[in-house]
C-alpha cells in the first residue's frame, strides 16, 4: 500500500508522525510516498485533513483518507494520537472498504470573462467586508431573491456542522447527497425580504449566486481564500466526485455530532 502523510507543524502532531514512520517502515507492503498515494494518513486536526483534501482533490477517484487527531475529537478524525500501533494493524488487515461524503463543486465567476473551479469538502461562503452585500440568488436559472445581508454560505452535509450552524441552519447527516444555503445575517424588513431560513437542496439542483453590490467581495472555499478580484458571480452544485475515508473503525456522523457540541466532560 502506498500511503501520504501530510501533518500540520504542532508539536504533538510532530510527535505522532515521529513515531508513526518507524511503526509503517516494519510492516511488509508499505510504501511512504509523497506522489499518486493511495491512502492519505492526515495527523493534526480537521484543518489540516482539509489542506491533506485540497493537496489530493484531483485525484479523489483512487485515494481514501485517514485522520489522526492530536487534540480534541475531530468531526473528520476517527484515531487519536495513542492509538498507533492498532492503526497500523488496521492498515495490514486492509479490506478496500470506505465511507463516501458529498462534497461542493464551486465556479468563481470574475468581471473580466475568467474563472476558476474548486472542490469544497466543508463550505463556501461570500460576503463584502464591513458593508452590505447585495447579489440576486438563483434557483436553476430562476431568480429566487435579492438578497442583502452580510454574507451567504453554501455547505455540504458535513460542513453543516461548522459556520452553517453558527448561522441557524441545519445539521445534515452526509448520507443525504445535499447542500444546503444559509443566510448570514439578512436585511428584514418592509421594504427588503428575504427568504430568511436556510434552503437544503438536492443532487438536481444548482445556485448561482450573481453580485449586484460594487466594490471588493472576498469568497472562502474552506480555508482558501479570493479577494482582491472583481468576482461578478458563483455557481455551487453538489460535486459528482466524492472524498473517500478509510472504513476501518469509522465513527457515525450523529456520535461526532454528539462528542462535538453536547457531550460534558
Amino acid at each position: 500500500m502506498r500511503i501520504g502523510i501530510i501533518h500540520n507543524n504542532e508539536a504533538d502532531s510532530l510527535r505522532v508522525f515521529r513515531d508513526l514512520k518507524p511503526l509503517l517502515k516494519k510492516k511488509g507492503g508499505i510504501e511512504i510516498v509523497e506522489r499518486d498515494p493511495e491512502l492519505v494518513i492526515s495527523i493534526g486536526g480537521d484543518g489540516t485533513l482539509l489542506s491533506a483534501f485540497h493537496r489530493y482533490s484531483h485525484q479523489l477517484d483512487r485515494i481514501r483518507f485517514l485522520g489522526v487527531h492530536t487534540g480534541h475529537l475531530g468531526f473528520y478524525t476517527d484515531w487519536r494520537d495513542y492509538e498507533l500501533p492498532e492503526l497500523v494493524d488496521s492498515l495490514c488487515n486492509d479490506n478496500k472498504n470506505s465511507v463516501n461524503y458529498p462534497l461542493l463543486d464551486v465556479i468563481v465567476n470574475f468581471s473580466d470573462g475568467k474563472s476558476q473551479h474548486f472542490l469544497a469538502l466543508n463550505e463556501s461562503t461570500i460576503r463584502k467586508g464591513t458593508r452590505t452585500m447585495v447579489c440576486d440568488v438563483y434557483i436553476k436559472d430562476e431568480l429566487f431573491e435579492r438578497f442583502r445581508g452580510d454574507g451567504l454560505a453554501m455547505s455540504t452535509p458535513t460542513g453543516s456542522t461548522a459556520h452553517n450552524k453558527s448561522v441557524g441552519g441545519a445539521v445534515v447527516h452526509p448520507s443525504i447527497n445535499a447542500m444546503q444555503l444559509a443566510e448570514i445575517a439578512s436585511l428584514n424588513n418592509r421594504v427588503f425580504r428575504t427568504l430568511g431560513s436556510p434552503s437544503i437542496l438536492g443532487p438536481d439542483d444548482w445556485v448561482e449566486i450573481k453580485v449586484k453590490s460594487a466594490g471588493q467581495h472576498l469568497v472562502t472555499i474552506d480555508q482558501l481564500d479570493i479577494s482582491g478580484q472583481d468576482i461578478a458571480s458563483i455557481q455551487y452544485r453538489i460535486a459528482t466526485e466524492k472524498i473517500q475515508f478509510a472504513a476501518y473503525r469509522h465513527m457515525h456522523f450523529w456520535r461526532r455530532v454528539k462528542e462535538a457540541f453536547i457531550r460534558e466532560d
